[in-house]
């Protein structure tokens, strides 16, 4: 049992974890209540960016491999759910952006003509844009390929999941507020509108950092994805009719075709948010277990994924 690894929660980043684990050669069982589809990850929009994410001085490496990673898997985009696509961040401006975007091929600033009427400054770029149902699929087919196994069960407790195997990683996003427990991982509740796409074949976001409103829209295959709102420590798991309203409207400004076009669902997420930034470490449990942490990720769980996963993989190793 010693090359064994139990990974806690089957989002975005416990899959990739997994991944990332098992086809080094380990042994990888992965744990969850609930299924892929059924988590924040299934949710997300999903574009590569660094948002809402801490700590700033780890979180560029994390997201850097991450892209190169996408790159990779945006080769094969109707298998791995990855693809390239350009679009233009409103309101932002390179010189302002950390840097990481040193490594985003292609990104410069937006042209006048490029920008919407009454914004001035934006960033271009062509950025990998993940279909997440289609993703988090291929990932659990590439962990049971690597020879481990998904199996579903309700953890009440890391110091028994690790009498099941030598280290476990707790990959279990807002689970780990209670699971830890650590009551500094909070939601931030974001709702979503999926309509049929008029035609739209760029991605566009306009937001603020802090803001609890944004406004962006993503095309997806089958559907255009619209958002957004950021509400900090909102626990509520249903759609709100005015606010998805308000996100329609507010994307209409921008392209008035989306006002007409037809409601395929609602789709609310929480994002865990922890208010010391990710926590990416190995803790030796009283009983002689070792624990690696890695949840916390915010708005950018997808965008620091593939990194995270070699970190807790370098940390597993070292355990």
């Amino acid at each position: 049992m010693s090359g064994d690894v139990v990974v806690v929660g089957s989002g975005v980043i416990g899959l990739t974890t997994a991944v990332v684990l098992a086809e080094s050669g380990r042994r990888v069982r992965l744990w969850t209540r609930a299924a892929a589809e059924e988590t924040t990850s299934a949710v997300a929009g999903a574009l590569w960016w660094p948002y809402r994410i801490e700590p700033a001085e780890r979180v560029g490496e994390w997201a850097t491999e991450t892209l190169r990673v996408y790159r990779q898997l945006a080769e094969r985009p109707e298998e791995s759910g990855v693809r390239l696509v350009a679009g233009v961040l409103a309101d932002q401006a390179v010189a302002r952006l950390g840097p990481w975007s040193a490594q985003v091929e292609g990104l410069r600033a937006a042209e006048p003509g490029e920008l919407p009427p009454g914004h001035r400054e934006g960033v271009r770029a062509r950025l990998p844009l993940i279909d997440m149902p289609a993703h988090l699929g291929r990932l659990r087919r590439r962990l049971e390929s690597a020879g481990g196994t998904v199996e579903s069960r309700d953890v009440r407790s890391l110091a028994e999941t690790a009498a099941a195997g030598r280290v476990v990683v707790n990959c279990t996003g807002l689970g780990a507020h209670e699971l830890v427990p650590d009551a500094g991982v909070q939601p931030v509740r974001g709702q979503l509108v999926l309509v049929e796409n008029p035609g739209i074949d760029e991605w566009f976001v306009l937001a603020k950092d802090r803001s609890a409103e944004s406004t962006y829209f993503f095309p997806q295959p089958g559907r255009l994805v619209l958002g957004g709102t950021a509400e900090d420590g909102d626990w509520r798991t249903e759609p709100d009719p005015a606010t998805a309203e308000a996100i329609v409207a507010r994307c209409a400004r921008f392209r008035p075709e989306i006002a007409k076009a037809r409601i395929l669902g609602h789709r609310v997420g929480l994002r865990p948010a922890r208010a010391a930034g990710v926590r990416l470490e190995a803790e030796r449990l009283p009983g002689g277990g070792v624990v690696v942490h890695n949840y916390g990720h915010g708005g950018a769980g997808v965008t620091v994924a593939w990194g995270c996963a070699e970190a807790a993989a370098a940390l597993v190793e070292q355990s």
